[in-house]
């Protein structure tokens, strides 16, 4: 072999050997995330922004854990996994439940406060342009950053316009305060007695979301943040469960689960229904073309002080590693940016959480053609914390709860006894 073949080789080797050195060091540079995320549904979601993210990072590979069947199921998944050391990099968490979620790991240095990636991108501008202040505060604890909010919804009211204007109403601009929802009502349920003027069907809600909203459409609180005790042990707890049992009453309102009631509405028989934007799609197809559908935001009796409890789930970052960490916080951004909050308001229904997926690039043109989707978006400014009880038995204290409601709403028992049961029993699940 001549000198110069010989050198040529060498090159050739040499130039193999940092290719695969070059390759080995791609694959080592690339991070994945092992990422929990709740209800199985919202695949149809996760799993295209995932994609595409992807895509965009080719160096972060999103790994999606078996989805929890809800909120409470992750939680505990979650804090199991933390006894063990084997948390997911990125959780998605029930803004009702993020508080437990931080007071349980931030002790154990298992959850990152996002403060620093926030000042990284420019700390209260970057919030700014992109949350409202309430829709940040749906992943603040204790003053600081823990979550940047995913999804968001608050409840609206779906409305057979038909029925509504049958009755000397006017569909498109409904009651804005429970006694005026309370008079329509009777007047659709005077129609015809097989029709419920209205479903308020927190008699069998899977969660408190429905009561906490009679509550804080008040003004009112859940819990007394220096007593840590019930907050509703008042004229606004007593008042919640008179309007309760006047759905009933006055309202026609049919004592039925939440599906039931849906199903109700969707064959023409209730005048208007309370429930998720997350419903539309589902509702429009229960309607069809029996009548005509349209939505309306929740009305407030204290339109000054009252809003309405935002349910849906925050992301956080459990991983401590910091290139994950760093990773993470791209997955973050990305999820809870305009582009990606503009496809799963287009497939769910919820409210956008990022201020710029309402504007003309994104969601403006699609809300013209779909009103109906509209409607929870025009609550943003009224969204406040889904809340959560000190002590970690939620759950069990809505159960609980639910099943004092029924009985009034019932008129098994007055308002008065029933308010004094929830809050005894409410009091002594929290200690």
């Amino acid at each position: 072999m001549t000198l110069t073949r010989r050198t040529a080789m060498r090159g050739l080797v040499f130039g193999l050997a940092m290719a695969g050195l070059s390759s080995m060091a791609s694959a080592s540079d690339e991070i994945t995330l092992n990422v929990l995320y709740n209800l199985p549904g919202f695949t149809k979601f996760h799993q295209p922004l995932a994609d595409t993210f992807m895509k965009n990072n080719p160096t972060i590979k999103i790994n999606f854990l078996a989805p929890a069947t809800g909120y409470n199921d992750g939680q505990q998944q979650v804090l199991r996994a933390a006894v063990t050391g084997n948390l997911p990099d990125v959780y998605f968490s029930g803004y009702n439940l993020t508080a437990e979620l931080v007071h349980t790991l931030a002790p154990r240095n298992q959850i990152t406060d996002l403060g620093p990636f926030i000042e990284a991108e420019g700390g209260a501008a970057f919030l700014d342009k992109n949350y409202s202040p309430k829709m940040s505060a749906l992943g603040q604890v204790d003053g600081k950053q823990y979550g940047l909010p995913v999804n968001a919804s608050s409840p609206i009211m779906y409305v057979n316009a038909d029925l509504v204007r049958k009755a000397g109403g006017d569909p498109d601009n409904m009651p804005k305060t429970f006694e005026e929802v309370i008079a329509l009502a009777a007047k659709i349920h005077a129609l015809d007695p097989k029709i419920a003027g209205m479903g308020y069907d927190i008699n069998g809600w899977p969660d408190d979301w429905l009561w906490q909203s009679l509550i804080f459409q008040q003004g009112g609180q859940l819990v007394d943040p220096a007593t840590k005790t019930v907050a509703f042990d008042n004229e606004t707890g007593l008042n919640a469960l008179k309007l309760a049992r006047r759905f009933v009453t006055d309202g026609g309102q049919t004592l039925l689960d939440w599906d039931q009631s849906r199903q109700q509405f969707g064959a023409g028989l209730t005048g208007f229904i309370f429930s998720t934007p997350a419903h539309v799609q589902t509702i429009e197809g229960l309607v069809g073309d029996r009548f005509e559908l349209k939505t309306a935001t929740f009305p407030l009796d204290n339109a000054e002080k009252g809003g309405v409890p935002t349910g849906g789930n925050s992301a956080v970052i459990l991983t401590q590693d910091k290139a994950r960490q760093d990773a993470a916080w791209k997955y973050l951004k990305w999820i809870t940016g305009p582009e990606a909050q503009n496809l799963i308001v287009r497939i769910t229904g919820y409210l956008p959480t990022n201020k710029l997926a309402t504007g003309p690039d994104y969601l403006a043109p699609y809300y013209i053609e779909h009103p109906n989707v509209k409607t929870a978006s025009l609550q943003a400014d009224r969204s406040l914390p889904w809340a959560g009880y000190p002590g970690g038995d939620s759950v069990r204290i809505w159960r609980t709860q639910r099943d004092i409601i029924g009985t009034v709403m019932r008129g098994d028992i007055t308002p008065e006894e029933g308010l004094s049961q929830i809050v005894a029993q409410t009091n002594g699940l929290m200690n």
